[in-house]
């Protein structure tokens, strides 16, 4: 009677879920996971707030975005990136 819709397991792994089981992840699966957890916190349109205002992103959303980005220059630099590279435990909150 109940269907995963998103985010679970289910029986047709999406595109966007990232890489295959038996593929190893790479570079690119990272990165895609730091972009959709930078775009999440809303920074490009604080950005583009200070671009057009002057007004600076708040500090808090900066920093985190600098983490993030930290985050996923480390995990690309190991030599075997975790197959759960997109566990929370990984990336900072």
């Amino acid at each position: 009677m109940f269907r995963v819709i998103e985010g679970g397991l289910s029986a047709r792994p999406s595109a966007a879920a990232g890489p295959a089981d038996d593929a190893a992840p790479s570079l690119e699966d990272v990165l895609r996971e730091a972009e959709r957890r930078i775009e999440a916190t809303g920074y490009e349109s604080w950005r583009n707030r200070e671009t057009l205002t002057g007004i600076p992103v708040p500090r808090e959303i900066r920093y985190l975005a600098m983490q993030i980005g930290y985050v996923a220059e480390a995990i690309g630099r190991l030599t075997d990136i975790p197959a759960d590279f997109r566990s929370d435990i990984y990336w900072p909150a």
